[in-house]
């Protein structure tokens, strides 16, 4: 008996000399391309060509009624998103003549993926979309702020929240601002959170008119440009709700716009600058590049 155990103990080891390398070669290369992605659900899920969901405005860019939605708008994951360099040639502008203004009720919302950490950048806002007239005082924007935090930029009027934005992941940021002249806050979301922020500067906004809107950096600025990518861009003229807000997270990265007839913008950034809203806001992209290759730091909702 003591023979044929040693037997079969030897025979085990002989077994895994031979193929132990094997097994430890497979186990390193599976660990590799899971690292890469591969095995991520999101890359294996269909993916929405360009414009494949758009807005339908019969009666023409900036009315209201009889809108509605159409193609593929089942949230699919789009073949593309925008890719930025973090110079200040890298950006995307558009003209902002219908976007909110003075103190009007707004929300932004978009999907982004920062390069960089943004607590080693002084302490200058990275700001993905922004509007605002060139020499004033007053933009408003959505973006990020040391310590990589979710943030309102109204210029005098910043909103920063303590909803953190990790680097190389892809998050879900908006902020909504309601419509009274009075309000000296606003709500801030970053995935699933939410928290509500007093204005720093203590006034109601005040957006000029005759605007231009950005992806990457204010107007005319030369400050601190966006390095990453962005998709899934939308700009409403009222104050979604925190479960309007909600809901648009939960469609995931691919999600069609909701109330469509506060919908002023929509730029899925699929594989170009296009507005999908229907009112014509086309984006006029400078080095910016579309990769699909985007999906490491993905998780549906």
């Amino acid at each position: 008996m003591a023979n044929r155990a040693t037997s079969k103990a030897q025979s085990a080891m002989e077994y895994l000399m031979t193929y132990g390398w094997a097994i430890l070669i497979i186990a390193v290369v599976l660990g590799a391309l899971f690292q890469l992605g591969v095995f991520n659900s999101a890359n294996l899920a269909p993916r929405a060509p360009p414009g494949a969901c758009q807005i339908y405005r019969p009666n023409g860019p900036g009315s209201t009624s009889i809108i509605n939605l159409e193609g593929v708008c089942n949230g699919q994951l789009p073949q593309y998103v925008a890719s930025l360099s973090g110079f200040t040639t890298s950006n995307i502008m558009a003209d902002a003549a219908s976007l909110p203004t003075g103190s009007e009720a707004r929300t932004i919302a978009a999907w982004v993926y920062t390069n960089v950490n943004i607590n080693n950048i002084q302490s200058t806002a990275v700001i993905p979309v922004i509007w605002g007239a060139c020499g004033t005082a007053e933009y408003s924007g959505l973006g990020i702020w040391p310590p990589s935090v979710t943030y309102f930029y109204g210029d005098y009027d910043d909103a920063a929240s303590n909803l953190g934005i990790a680097t190389q992941t892809w998050t879900f940021i908006a902020v909504s601002y309601p419509a009274n002249g009075n309000t000296l806050e606003a709500s801030l979301y970053a995935d699933g959170n939410s928290q509500t922020v007093a204005l720093s500067g203590g006034v109601p906004l005040n957006t000029p008119s005759g605007t231009q809107l950005s992806f990457s950096l204010p107007p005319c600025s030369s400050g601190y440009s966006f390095n990453g990518m962005l998709a899934n861009i939308q700009i409403y003229n009222a104050s979604l709700s925190a479960p309007e807000v909600n809901a648009l997270y939960l469609e995931g990265i691919g999600g069609a716009p909701l109330k469509l007839q506060n919908l002023v913008g929509w730029w899925p950034l699929n594989g170009n600058a296009n507005d999908y809203s229907g009112n014509g806001n086309n984006g006029v992209p400078s080095s910016v590049s579309y990769t699909a290759q985007w999906t490491s730091g993905y998780t549906p909702p």
